[in-house]
């Protein structure tokens, strides 16, 4: 990732064609994690409860613990990997010091709130269904925010001027 740092992206487009191939399949996986959220449930109140405690007028069931333990399980990993990730790319763009905390720290906040806030749901209090959409929200903004500033990066850097001859010489 030092290529960032040292400017190395300017003469390595291949490495950045492959970040940038990574970004899009980032992104179809951003699509395909609010395609499943909305095909459980809508940014209702009433629709997340209905997931999570069971709904007698569509006949399903509650969630049950070790269901979502498991779903967990797979989703803190993942999760935790997939934004690593996208946090360390962001982390070696030329934007502010000030932008790279607060992204980094909403997403990470945002992914374990969402995966908090179905256990809230389930196993303490329907009004946190208000907490689990918001939750939901602003991990999907704060994850497409990663994949802008990371792609914006890597555009620009192919666009820029390359600088002396040394470079060219590498």
């Amino acid at each position: 990732m030092r290529y960032f740092l040292t400017g190395e992206q300017q003469r390595k487009s291949l490495l950045n064609a492959l970040v940038l191939m990574f970004l899009g399949y980032v992104a179809l996986l951003w699509l395909s994690n609010a395609l499943m959220y909305f095909h459980h449930m809508d940014l209702t109140p009433g629709s997340v409860v209905a997931y999570y405690l069971g709904s007698e007028e569509q006949f399903t069931q509650p969630r049950s613990y070790q269901g979502m333990l498991e779903v967990s399980h797979f989703h803190l990993f993942a999760m935790g990997m997939l934004i690593v990730t996208l946090t360390h790319l962001m982390l070696m763009t030329q934007f502010s010091i000030r932008l790279k905390i607060w992204l980094s720290g909403l997403t990470y906040l945002s992914a374990l709130a969402d995966e908090a806030g179905g256990w809230l749901v389930r196993f303490v209090d329907p009004v946190f269904a208000y907490f689990k959409i918001a939750s939901f929200l602003l991990l999907e903004f704060s994850l497409a925010a990663l994949l802008v500033t990371v792609s914006t990066s890597l555009i620009r850097a192919r666009f820029q001027p390359r600088q002396g001859n040394a470079d060219k010489n590498q």
